[in-house]
């Protein structure tokens, strides 16, 4: 199995003491969002998971603990740094120091193991197409040694989001053509291996692809594994990635950005993060009396291993 730390929230950066003592304790709960009641155990053994997905906008807490992770366990990291300033993103940090720590990260795990996320992209006055393509540029030619490849999306227009921000522009299908076409000269400039994330568009004529942004194939080459050749459900509509269990909850992240899908809204996310105690197994709180404990699936996809050797 897969198990994912990020997808919920940002547990790296926020909760990087809670989520380095449930690998050092060798397990962890994770309370079902659509059945509060119901807590899964997963086991974090080696031999019970065959990789763990990280995906943050700040690994800078956990840098001086992430081989404790990272020498037993093998993993692949998304690092997501967007064009956006504080009005956007309120919690994240700069794009130079989001850049830098991108790079310490790369060269503590190795860079075949790391991933560039830029995304969402979202139009509006302030980041318009011309911002968009020049500050992907930017980061590409400072990123692309450090990397083992780069995702982006385009930002899906849900009901909350119009609320959260009525600035938003809508994205044309020219606006989508005209940012596919530049993100693949750029990316083929820097040899940068470029993929789109839940989008149906087609965007292959620029040199993008479209498979999943966790694969079997890609956790595979990233560390040596071989996989059987499963099929791959995705983990939402449009989605192509393996499955994977995430142990994070929602409205738990403080990054307090406006397109965020994972919290109904930032104001409840400080307050969940007052019932947030390091020494639990769950993220959030306790395990109550009326709560039901059962063990997770933890099958494993792997077919056998092989070595490879990769250039750091």
């Amino acid at each position: 199995m897969i198990i994912n730390t990020g997808a919920r929230t940002d547990t790296v950066q926020y909760y990087t003491k809670w989520l380095l003592k449930r690998f050092e304790e060798g397990y962890v709960f994770a309370r079902n969002p659509l059945f509060p009641n119901k807590v899964t155990r997963y086991e974090l053994a080696p031999e019970k998971v065959d990789a763990v997905i990280f995906c943050s906008k700040n690994y800078e807490p956990i840098l001086p603990h992430i081989e404790k992770i990272t020498d037993k366990f093998n993993a692949y990291f998304y690092y997501t740094i967007t064009a956006y300033g504080k009005d956007i993103e309120p919690g994240v940090p700069s794009i130079e120091d989001s850049i830098n720590t991108l790079i310490k990260l790369s060269k503590i795990v190795g860079k075949q193991r790391l991933a560039w996320r830029y995304d969402p992209v979202l139009l509006s006055e302030k980041y318009t197409v011309e911002n968009h393509i020049n500050t992907f540029n930017y980061m590409a030619q400072k990123l692309y040694p450090y990397i083992d490849r780069c995702i982006f999306s385009f930002v899906e227009m849900y009901k909350k989001l119009e609320q959260n921000m009525p600035e938003l522009i809508l994205l044309t299908e020219d606006d989508k053509q005209t940012l596919a076409q530049n993100f693949g000269n750029i990316s083929k400039q820097y040899n940068i291996s470029i993929q789109t994330c839940g989008t149906n568009g087609d965007y292959s004529k620029f040199s993008i692809n479209k498979s999943g942004c966790t694969t079997l194939d890609i956790l595979g080459k990233a560390n040596g594994l071989k996989f059987r050749k499963l099929k791959h459900k995705g983990m939402r509509q449009g989605c192509n990635c393996i499955e994977s269990r995430d142990i994070g909850a929602y409205d738990t992240c403080l990054n307090g950005c406006k397109y965020c899908y994972a919290n109904k809204n930032p104001k409840l996310a400080f307050e969940n993060y007052k019932f947030h105690n390091p020494d639990s197994p769950l993220l959030l709180g306790e395990i109550k009396e009326m709560d039901t404990i059962q063990p997770g699936v933890q099958n494993t996809f792997l077919e056998h291993q092989i070595s490879l050797k990769f250039d750091e």
